[in-house]
């Protein structure tokens, strides 16, 4: 989860980049509960990991510098 576009932009740049992650991911905008204006929703960077290979503490240091978190499903 992150706090807006290009964060959640430039977090998909480095999973390709420094994790390997072959497939783009999804981003996904999340307009808060009851917010109208387009600058009070987050992002999401969603990706596939069925094998579990990435780990989940490095990817959460990665959007802790976007000033984002990790959501597991």
């Amino acid at each position: 989860m992150l706090p807006d576009r290009d964060a959640a932009e430039e977090v998909a740049r480095e999973l390709a980049d420094g994790f390997g992650v072959a497939e783009e991911p999804q981003l996904v905008r999340d307009a808060l509960a009851g917010e109208d204006d387009a600058e009070d929703a987050q992002w999401l960077v969603v990706v596939e990991d069925p094998a579990a290979r990435l780990d989940p503490a490095a990817l959460d240091t990665l959007v802790a510098e976007y000033d984002g978190w990790l959501e597991a499903p």
